[in-house]
């Protein structure tokens, strides 16, 4: 089962936003300091600014969430 991850918005150009995401345990692409870029589309959203957290699946934004609700799932995801 696939799963929406957080990131935080680090780029916006258009309708394409790049986000700062944990890097996957099972991947070492393109890593920084345990991170990497992604870039997603933000299209379904309004307002998206730099440094917003989304949630995002896939190379799609779907939601705009608190930092402390992306902070919450990261931490359960690292747990799992």
């Amino acid at each position: 089962m696939c799963f929406a991850t957080p990131g935080k918005v680090t780029k916006i150009k258009g309708k394409i936003a790049t986000i700062e995401m944990p890097e996957p345990q099972r991947s070492r692409s393109a890593t920084l300091q345990g991170k990497h870029a992604h870039a997603v589309d933000i299209s379904l959203l309004k307002g998206v600014k730099i440094g917003d957290y989304l949630l995002c699946h896939d190379k799609m934004a779907i939601n705009k969430i608190p930092k402390s609700e992306a902070k919450q799932i990261l931490k359960i995801k690292k747990e799992n």
